[in-house]
Formats: C-alpha cells, sequence, structure tokens
C-alpha cells in the first residue's frame, strides 16, 4: 500500500515530530514533511501552543526557500485540523496551498476534528491515504490520545530502585540509589510531562522541588501535590518558589479557607476535590487533569500513592531505573496488597530496555491498550 519513499519520507516527518516532545503541549507532537517530485522542498514540527502547527510550518518553509508547494505530497504524523482553535485549520491552509495529496500516520482522536479533516481534503479533490507508520505516531502522542479518548491524562508512575525493588532503606533514606546519569535522563522524562506530580508524604520526607534541572529545558511542567488535610508546611520547597517556579497546585479533600488563604498568598493554588475514605479520589483528579489539558502526568511518589494508582487501574506504565545494588530490608515501588496466587499477580509489558550509565531504565506497560482502538 505504502511505497519505500513514503516510509522513509513519514519516518523523516515522525523525527521532526520528537522535536516538539517538550513543548507542544496541551498540543499533540506532529511533524510534516513535503515533497514533489520525490524531493523534500518543506519541514516543520508544531511549535508550542499558539503557533504555527506542523502543516502549516512545513507549507511556510517550502516557501521561505522558493518552492511551490502547488502539486506537492505532504506527509504528517497526524490527521490535519479542521477546527478553529489559537490557530486557523491546518486543512484550510493544505488546500490553499493546492497540495495534490496527503499521507498520514493517524487519525486525529479529538472529537472535533476526527475524520473531519481528511473529509475536508477529499471534498477538495486532495487524495488522501492514511495508517502510514501508526503505532509509532501513537507512541510520540499516548498522553494526547488518552485525554481525548478517556478524558484523562496518561500517567506515568517514575521510581529508582535496587536490584532487589527497593526504592528506599527502611528509615526512608532513598538518595541516591541511582547515578547522575540516571537522574538526568530521569529530568529528562519531566521535561516531557504535562505535570509533576507528588503526594504529601513525600513533599515531608524529601522536600522535593520537582521541577527540570539537569536537563535544559525552555519549559517547566507544573507541580502537584495530593493533600488531603492541607497539611504542607509554609516552608518547604514547593512552597516557597510558587511564586518564583512552575505552578504549584495542591489538591485537597478538606475545606480549610484559611490553610488555603495561607497558601495562596504565598503563590500556590489550592483545589478541593472529591475524596474516598479520607483519601483524594485518584480518578476525579485524572479528570479534573483531563480539563486541564493536561496530556502527560509523570508522578514522582512513594510506594502509597504508587500502589493506589496501580490498584485502581489508573496507572499506564512505570519508569523504572534499577541500580545493580542491593538494599535488603526496605520500601517497596509501590504498596499492594498482598495476593493469596500467581494467577493474581498483575501483569506488566516491557515496551523499552535500555542500560543508562550503570544502571538500566525499564518501561513497563500496565494493563491493556485496547481503548486506543476505540472510536
Amino acid at each position: 500500500m505504502f511505497s519505500a519513499d513514503d516510509h522513509r519520507f513519514m519516518q523523516q516527518a515522525l523525527e521532526l515530530a520528537k522535536r516538539g516532545l517538550w513543548t507542544t503541549t496541551p498540543n499533540p507532537r506532529v511533524g510534516a514533511v513535503l515533497v514533489r517530485n520525490g524531493e523534500v522542498i518543506g519541514r516543520g514540527y508544531t511549535q508550542p501552543a499558539g503557533f504555527a502547527h506542523a502543516e502549516v510550518a512545513a507549507l511556510e518553509d517550502a516557501r521561505k526557500n522558493g518552492h511551490d508547494v502547488r502539486g506537492a505530497s505532504i506527509y504528517v504524523t497526524l490527521e490535519p485540523c479542521s477546527h478553529f482553535g489559537k490557530t486557523p485549520p491546518c486543512a484550510t491552509a493544505l488546500i490553499d496551498g493546492n497540495v495534490a495529496r496527503v499521507i498520514a500516520a493517524m487519525e486525529d482522536p479529538n472529537p472535533l476534528v476526527r475524520g473531519q479533516g481528511f473529509d475536508a481534503l477529499r471534498n477538495a479533490g486532495i487524495e488522501v491515504r492514511c495508517g502510514l507508520l501508526e503505532a509509532e505516531a501513537r507512541e510520540l502522542n499516548l498522553g494526547f490520545v488518552s485525554r481525548m479518548m478517556r478524558r484523562r491524562p496518561w500517567v506515568r508512575l517514575k521510581a529508582a530502585a535496587s536490584l532487589d525493588g527497593r526504592v528506599a532503606l527502611a528509615n526512608g533514606v532513598s538518595r541516591w540509589i541511582t547515578s547522575e546519569d540516571a537522574r538526568r535522563d530521569g529530568h529528562a522524562w519531566r521535561a516531557r510531562a504535562c505535570a509533576v506530580l507528588t503526594a504529601i508524604g513525600t513533599v515531608r520526607s524529601d522536600d522535593p522541588m520537582l521541577d527540570v534541572r539537569l536537563v535544559e529545558t525552555s519549559r517547566q511542567p507544573p507541580r502537584l501535590v495530593l493533600d488531603a488535610r492541607l497539611e504542607i508546611a509554609l516552608d518547604t520547597k514547593l512552597v516557597q518558589t510558587a511564586k518564583s517556579g512552575s505552578q504549584v497546585t495542591i489538591f485537597t479533600a478538606e475545606d480549610n479557607p484559611v490553610r488555603a488563604a495561607e497558601l495562596g498568598a504565598r503563590g500556590c493554588e489550592v483545589v478541593q476535590i472529591g475524596a474516598r475514605q479520607g483519601k483524594i479520589d485518584l480518578e476525579a483528579l485524572l479528570l479534573e487533569l483531563g480539563v486541564r489539558q493536561i496530556n502527560e502526568l509523570h508522578v514522582e511518589s512513594g510506594p502509597g500513592l504508587n500502589g493506589a494508582f496501580v490498584a485502581s487501574g489508573l496507572a499506564d506504565e512505570i519508569l523504572l531505573y534499577v541500580a545493580p545494588c542491593l538494599l535488603g530490608p526496605g520500601q517497596p515501588i509501590a504498596t499492594l496488597a498482598e495476593i493469596g496466587s500467581l494467577s493474581e499477580r498483575k501483569i506488566l509489558e516491557f515496551s523499552d530496555v535500555e542500560q543508562i550509565g550503570p544502571d538500566v531504565r525499564l518501561l513497563a506497560r500496565i494493563g491493556e491498550l485496547g481503548w486506543l482502538k476505540e472510536k
């Protein structure tokens, strides 16, 4: 169905899309390659929200270099949008540019677009083909797809552990189990997230900043804290940097206007949300984050919150750095209920394994991804 050249040009579009890995949120990461007579005449990828999408960037790149885009083919990793958002529809730009052919990796899961961009192009006499390297395109935008189809972000639990699965000593000490290389890589994953989440227990024990420091980034993700009883101390790093750093939002189950005002005066946003058995309702939290256009949620917390996400079926993958050391008794990656049979075990699937310095990075998917195919 698709030629070797088609694959080559779409692969180039996917590589361009990766350039927006840290910057396009809440929009999807999209790349586009404009081709005429077998030669690339324009390249583009989606810019930060409010600026040019990939298709428009590719058209502008071609014209800037004196190329005629009429009759060209464009390879794009996502269906061109057909609605007005912060920018005009990309499908309209392609129609106005008189391109001859659009090859897309995947249909846009956004209900405002789904199939309508293709329909507009076909109605204008443009040849449309879809499905080339679709799996690769979806991988780049699992968070966006999740928000569009499930109304909640893709949830990634990050942890660093010893070879015997301990994320901290029994007394809570955890710095540092893994190497600086692994920590730097972890900051790169923070940078791509739309928000970084922790719980009050981790704030008390580690006093984290949750910002991106070990890699260069043009964007700091918002920092989120689960604090059911609004107990966060005013002298923590998160509260102290709420005005000078990225947004700090504290989700609580308690109606405490005085405490909320104290935190608000220091730059923190306090949001009351539903609770279950005295703890934040994680499903309600994720739906709220979906409304806030969070695509990828990066969770850096302790075994309690990790276990709660896994047990509730709301975690999508675990990003685990394993160090070549043994700690003995200590804290596990996730606190889970005891099971009586191996048939009850939680089955995961490794999607990526890579050595990072002396450590190993594992990416393990949790649960079925059948929802990706839903319409």
